[in-house]
C-alpha cells in the first residue's frame, strides 16, 4: 500500500488513570484529533468497587470495564474532533501500562466480572507491589540454582512482573488461580477484545513474563517455588507475535464500540514505554528514551547484549525487530511530586499560588528555581514507591536527609526533583559501566512541561536532552505501529522516521551547575548505598504492615 496523505491510523494509550485516543495522518505523523477518557474506577487501592473487601498494603488494581469505555468513548470522540471519516482509517494500534495483568477464562472473560468479591480476580496494575515476598523467593531460588535467565533481568525480577503476581494469587487465593485459564497482560487482552483472536506480544512476554530463548522458566524451577505452580507457564501462551505485526482484524462488536470499520487492521499489542521509542524516532542503537510521568521507564535499543545490574530486562526484538531492547525504570517520579503536594504543602502556599494565578506545582517550581544548587542543604532518595532500577526492591522507602527547622516546602520539592534526576543518572551510569553506551538521552511524557525539571536533569546527567515532539508519545507510537501493521510502511524504523518527532539537544547542561551537582550526586550515592540493603527500611515497613493489618 502506498502512503497517502488522506489515510489515517488510530493509536490508543491505556494509562494509569485514563485512556487516550489519537488520530494520526499516515504520511507525516500529524496528530489531527485526540480525546481522553478518565477511568471511573481510577486505581483501586483501598476497597473493591461497591464497598467490597478492604485491600492490603501495596495493592493496586484496575477494572476492565474502564478499558472498554475508552474504546466506546475516546475513539469516536477523537474521530469527531479530527473530522476524519472512519472509512479513511486503515489501522488501529494500542499500548498499555505493564506489567498490568489479569486472570481470565479460556474465552477471555475477566474473572473479576464473574467473582467481583474476590480481590485476586481483579487485574493487578503495574504498581501493585504486594507480591514482593514472592519476588524475593523467585530471585533467591533462581540465584541458588544459577538460572540462566536471571542475568537478563539484572539479577532480579520485579514484584511488578507476571510470575511474582501469579505466585501471589496461587498462595493467597488458590481457587482464583485454578479458575484462571489465562494469565494475560492487559496489552494482549485488549487486542483479544478488538479482534477476537488471542495473541501474546514479544515485548511483554520477554520483559514481564521471563520468556527468553524461546522458553519460560522450567517446570522444575516453578515446582520448587510451590508444587502447584509448576505449570503456570501453561496460562501464558507460547506463540509470541512480533511488534508492528498484524494481530487480527476488527470484529463487528469492536467496530460498533469504536465506530471504526469492521475488518480494520489491528496491530500487535505493546507497552506504553516501549512503543514511545517509535514516536520519538529513537529506534536506533544507543538512543535511550525516558518516558517520564507518574513513574519513569527507560528503554533503549542496542546491537549488543550485556548483563546490566538492576535492569528490568533485555529482550531480543523487544523494542524493534532485529535489535536487543533494554528496559530500566524508576517506580516513582511524578507520583512523588504529587504526593508532596497532597500531604506537605501549607495552606499559605496554596493561597499564594491562587493569588498568582499559578498551580501549586508552578508556584513551588518558581521558588525552587531561584535557589543555587545545594542551597537547601538536602539530599533525598527517590524510593517513595520502592526502587525498580537498579536495586529492584519495592519494599524500600524514601529518605530525606538534611532537614532543619529552617527547611521550606520549596527546598524539599527541589530535593525530590533532584533525587529523581540522580536516580536517572545512576541508571545511565550502570548501563555504560556494563558496556552498553547511551549515545542520546531522549525525554517523553507529561513531565516535559516543567522546563526547570528538564534543566535539572540535563545538569545532573551532564548531557544534552532531546525531547519528543508530541504530547501523546505512547498513542502516537501505537499509531505508528498500526501503520506498519496495515502495510503503509515496511517496518517500524521507516515508519518512525516518517511519523515520529523529536528535537535534538533541546536542553543543554550548564557546566557550573553540573559541577555542583556532582558533589550532591556523590552524597546521593553514599545515602543510596547505605540504605540499599534495606534492613532498616524493611523493618519499618514490616512494623507498618503489622500495625495496619
Amino acid at each position: 500500500m502506498s502512503v497517502n496523505s488522506e489515510l489515517y491510523v488510530v493509536g490508543i494509550d491505556f494509562g494509569t488513570l485514563s485512556g487516550r485516543a489519537v488520530v494520526v495522518r499516515v504520511s507525516d505523523g500529524a496528530e489531527v484529533g485526540a480525546a481522553v477518557h478518565e477511568y471511573a474506577h481510577r486505581v483501586i487501592e483501598d476497597r473493591l468497587p461497591g464497598s467490597g473487601p478492604r485491600l492490603g498494603p501495596d495493592w493496586a488494581l484496575q477494572s476492565p470495564q474502564d478499558w472498554r469505555e475508552v474504546l466506546r468513548i475516546a475513539v469516536p470522540k477523537a474521530l469527531a474532533v479530527a473530522g476524519v471519516p472512519a472509512a479513511q482509517v486503515i489501522g488501529l494500534g494500542t499500548d498499555f501500562t505493564a506489567c498490568t495483568v489479569l486472570p481470565a477464562t479460556a474465552d477471555g472473560t475477566p474473572l473479576c466480572e464473574l467473582f467481583p468479591e474476590r480481590p485476586h480476580a481483579w487485574p493487578k496494575l503495574w504498581k501493585h507491589h504486594a507480591a514482593q515476598p514472592q519476588a524475593d523467593r523467585i530471585n533467591d531460588l533462581a540465584a541458588r540454582r544459577g538460572e540462566r535467565w536471571l542475568p537478563r533481568y539484572g539479577g532480579k525480577i520485579s514484584a511488578e512482573w507476571q510470575f511474582a503476581k501469579g505466585l501471589q494469587v496461587l498462595e493467597e487465593d488458590p481457587e482464583v488461580y485454578a479458575w484462571a485459564d489465562r494469565w494475560i497482560e492487559a496489552a494482549d487482552w485488549i487486542i483479544w477484545q478488538l479482534t477476537g483472536v488471542e495473541t501474546r506480544n514479544v515485548c511483554t512476554a520477554g520483559y514481564k513474563g521471563i520468556f527468553q530463548d524461546n522458553e519460560y522458566p522450567s517446570e522444575q524451577f516453578l515446582a520448587a517455588l510451590n508444587p502447584a505452580f509448576a505449570r503456570f507457564a501453561g496460562k501464558l501462551g507460547r506463540e509470541h507475535a512480533p511488534l508492528g505485526g498484524l494481530a487480527g482484524r476488527l470484529t463487528a462488536r469492536a467496530a460498533e464500540w469504536t465506530r471504526l470499520p469492521e475488518g480494520l487492521a489491528v496491530a500487535v499489542g505493546n507497552v506504553d514505554a516501549h512503543v514511545t521509542a517509535a514516536a520519538a524516532d529513537a529506534v536506533r542503537p544507543g538512543q535511550m528514551v525516558a518516558i517520564m510521568g507518574t513513574s519513569t521507564c527507560h528503554v533503549m535499543p542496542s546491537d549488543r547484549r550485556a548483563e546490566v545490574p538492576g535492569m528490568c530486562g533485555v529482550v531480543r526484538d523487544g523494542i524493534v525487530p532485529g535489535l536487543w531492547g533494554y528496559e530500566a525504570g524508576q517506580s516513582g517520579v511524578g507520583d512523588i511530586f504529587a504526593w508532596f503536594l497532597d500531604t506537605s504543602v501549607p495552606a499559605s502556599y496554596l493561597r499564594r499560588a491562587a493569588e498568582l494565578g499559578l498551580t501549586v506545582h508552578e508556584h513551588l517550581t518558581a521558588l525552587a528555581e531561584k535557589q543555587p544548587v545545594g542551597g537547601h542543604g538536602l539530599v533525598a532518595l527517590d524510593w517513595h514507591n520502592g526502587n525498580r532500577s537498579v536495586l529492584v526492591d519495592h519494599d524500600l522507602s524514601a529518605v530525606i536527609a538534611g532537614q532543619t527547622l529552617a527547611t521550606k516546602p520549596e527546598d524539599v520539592y527541589r530535593a525530590l526533583i533532584e533525587a529523581t534526576a540522580f536516580g536517572a543518572r545512576l541508571i545511565v551510569e550502570t548501563f555504560e559501566n556494563a558496556g552498553v553506551p547511551v549515545e542520546e538521552f531522549v525525554v517523553a511524557g507529561g513531565l516535559l512541561k516543567n522546563a526547570f525539571l528538564m534543566q535539572v536533569y540535563a545538569d545532573v546527567l551532564r548531557r544534552p536532552l532531546s525531547v519528543i515532539g508530541s504530547d501523546q508519545g505512547p498513542a502516537l507510537g501505537s499509531a505508528i505501529h498500526a501503520a506498519v501493521a496495515a502495510g503503509a510502511y515496511p517496518d517500524i524504523t521507516r515508519a518512525a522516521a516518517a511519523m515520529g518527532k523529536r528535537t535534538r539537544a533541546a536542553y543543554v547542561p550548564d557546566s557550573g551547575r553540573a559541577d555542583s551537582y556532582d558533589r550532591l550526586y556523590a552524597e546521593y550515592r553514599r545515602l543510596h548505598d547505605h540504605f540499599a540493603d534495606g534492613d532498616l527500611l524493611h523493618r519499618l515497613r514490616a512494623i507498618r504492615n503489622e500495625a495496619t493489618a
